[in-house]
């Protein structure tokens, strides 16, 4: 909604409903990506779809909340989870309208009355409407007010036990707790008033900007400058709480600075407490030289108690962490999100590798850059690892997932949405090198398109390839449009050509049947009689493709990609008597994922041929209608491109087919305005 380069699209209705199951423990698991991937799907909420207008429009733009909340009797016996609340609600018209509809779910929270624009309101099961004063044009600024209470029940988003009360709310769960637009796309400030008990401590986003004190009681005010998206919404708060506060100096200005907060319980390691107070400052530093400075004005961890299942949630500059843990890798992958899931926010669940493959990479940049090269390598290997042991078969990125929000299980993913994603950043790195990888990662960042808003993954491989000067196509397509991984059954050998003249020879095939041909460059590591040795690279971009080389000293051995740089692979090499050229196709049958994925309004194919082949590629509608021939023709062998426009059709899911000779293929696009 903040980004001019995200539609304003009305996305489906979600109810958060039933016990998900957990995911198996696996020692794989880096201590970081398993304490975020665990949040979340021990947390016990699952999105179910509804079925909604297939052609829906958001009609208004959320500027800001103003939550008023009394939370006091939370804290005593028999602590109950009931508190009464009003949400002011100010937004943006986008289009005519006399009426909102917010996500507020019943069984959780029950509208009492409305006021300032809001005449009237009516609720339903997971939805609630409010009737304006009058029919408001675009551009309008309006302002309702909501008063509600929270019912005493359990709903995995408001937590109240023991004198603890803590709000957890990734993906969609902001909804149970105050009514609102709960989608990432859809940032705002936040405004929120608390009143608890005198011994209570409590946290929120952005700065403490008062505490008034009563005779038995604290109104606790913090207020949120940037904008945040509704999961990242959150308060923290507990009777006897302890609070350190360091402050970080900005690089740019000694003599301004931060406060770092840490909420802890007592009992709590002191020794590792201490420890990550003395390394987040040296963290904020590290990674506002990569990405900018520290984007907010405050930031902070709050460790929570048994309720918060194990792990850690990025909530805008209040991380909560479970029970003490108070680990270095978990701190270092959470409070990377402040720049990336925080500042730049995932502009739907599709694009949720942005947020979770940048931190998992991050994680291991924090091995690199405080410890050495060998912990970054090992750590990215185990996720590697993890990965192919674990591949569901499932690309990283999924359009549907703009649409409908998939199971907790699937949308994290640790294979896939962590671990795979991480590793495809260490894979740019190695194709861009260091250089202009941390350059381009840095104007990304610090990019004012980006920066407190929305990111789709169709921007980010836009912002790499005007960047970087490249087209990045390529690699996008095949690690995160495509599923899968390379598997690579290489061959060589070393003939003596003449007198102290020696040629080797390198055959790269690759034998996965989808996607039948991954393009990167390799390494291979020549070694030879007198102990030396040599690491050429070379640009694979065709199946068995052969390479050779001329020595004047005698190879004795081959090795393929010796720095395990394609770390999503597997692979064997071989030595064989000779390599033989081949008369077989350089190209492969296949038919690529439409870039960009969703598109509006167009979109290019990309296809390749075997062989010269009769071909014909036509686009459907869902319900199996011919809307349009795109290539009718004899082609060539080789790659080919075409362009479609969606401009005359509604958003929706379309089908796009290839028929050439005996090869068939029928891929899935998503039209989005």
């Amino acid at each position: 909604m903040k980004s001019a380069a995200l539609p304003r699209f009305l996305f489906v209705t979600v109810l958060i409903l039933a016990y998900v199951s957990i995911i198996s423990a696996q020692t794989a698991i880096s201590p970081g990506v398993q304490h975020c991937a665990e949040k979340r799907v021990k947390a016990g909420i699952a999105p179910v779809t509804f079925t909604s207008n297939s052609t829906p429009q958001h009609s208004y733009d959320v500027l800001n909340y103003t939550l008023n909340l009394d939370l006091y009797s939370c804290f005593s016996s028999p602590y109950s989870k009931a508190f009464k609340g009003s949400n002011t609600i100010t937004f943006l018209v986008d289009s005519v309208l006399s009426a909102i509809t917010l996500d507020a779910v019943k069984s959780s929270i029950v509208f009492d009355s409305v006021s300032l624009q809001g005449k009237s309101f009516s609720q339903a099961t997971n939805t609630a409407t409010v009737t304006l004063d009058k029919s408001h044009a675009a551009g309008d600024t309006v302002s309702v007010k909501i008063y509600y209470h929270h019912l005493n029940v359990s709903d995995n988003a408001f937590y109240a036990t023991s004198g603890f009360v803590f709000t957890d709310c990734e993906p969609e769960g902001a909804r149970y707790w105050f009514p609102c637009w709960d989608k990432p796309s859809d940032k705002a400030t936040t405004d929120i008033t608390a009143k608890v008990p005198k011994a209570v401590k409590l946290g929120s986003n952005g700065s403490l900007k008062d505490t008034v004190k009563s005779s038995d009681s604290l109104w606790y005010h913090w207020v949120s400058r940037d904008p945040l998206a509704t999961y990242l919404t959150a308060i923290t708060a507990k009777s006897g709480y302890n609070l350190d506060i360091v402050y970080w100096k900005k690089p740019s200005n000694a003599s301004d600075s931060i406060p770092l907060f840490f909420y802890w319980n007592t009992g709590e390691s002191s020794s590792n407490l201490s420890s990550m107070k003395t390394k987040v400052p040296l963290m904020a530093t590290f990674y506002s030289s990569l990405f900018g400075e520290h984007p907010f004005e405050k930031n902070g961890f709050a460790t929570l108690n048994s309720s918060f299942t194990s792990g850690g949630m990025e909530n805008q500059t209040l991380t909560s962490l479970c029970a003490d843990c108070w680990d270095e890798a978990t701190v270092s992958h959470e409070f990377s999100h402040q720049w990336f899931g925080d500042m730049i926010t995932c502009g739907t669940w599709a694009d949720l590798w942005l947020n979770e493959g940048f931190a998992t990479y991050i994680e291991s940049l924090w091995l690199e850059h405080y410890y050495n090269t060998a912990k970054y390598k090992s750590d990215l290997a185990s996720k590697a690892s993890y990965y192919l042991s674990n591949n569901p078969g499932s690309a990283i990125y999924n359009p549907d997932w703009a649409i409908t929000t998939p199971d907790i299980n699937t949308l994290f993913d640790v294979a896939i949405t962590y671990d795979k994603g991480g590793c495809v950043l260490h894979m740019l790195r190695y194709v861009l090198g260091d250089t202009v990888f941390f350059n381009a990662i840095k104007s990304y960042a610090t990019d004012n398109d980006f920066r407190f808003k929305n990111i789709l993954t169709s921007d980010f491989v836009q912002k790499m390839n005007t960047v970087t000067g490249q087209d990045l196509t390529w690699f996008f397509n095949e690690w995160v449009y495509s599923a899968n991984h390379p598997t690579y059954t290489n061959t060589y050998s070393i003939t003596s050509v003449g007198t102290n003249s020696w040629l080797v020879k390198f055959t790269a095939k690759q034998t996965q049947s989808s996607p039948s041909f991954f393009q990167m460059p390799l390494e291979i590591k020549i070694g030879f009689s007198n102990s030396a040795d040599t690491t050429i690279r070379v640009s694979n971009t065709s199946n068995g493709q052969i390479f050779s080389w001329n020595f004047s000293k005698q190879p004795t051995s081959v090795s393929f990609d010796p720095n395990s740089n394609i770390l999503l692979k597997t692979a064997t090499l071989s030595l064989v008597s000779d390599v033989k050229e081949t008369t077989a196709p350089i190209h492969s049958y296949q038919m690529e994922q439409n870039y960009p994925n969703p598109f509006n309004p167009t979109t290019r194919i990309t296809y390749a041929l075997g062989a010269a082949e009769d071909v014909l590629i036509r686009v459907y509608d869902v319900m199996g209608h011919e809307l349009r021939t795109l290539v009718r023709e004899h082609q060539p062998e080789g790659v080919h491109e075409v362009q479609f426009s969606g401009e005359d059709l509604p958003s929706g899911a379309y089908y796009y087919q290839i028929r050439a000779g005996k090869f068939s293929q029928t891929k899935k696009m998503m039209l989005l305005k």
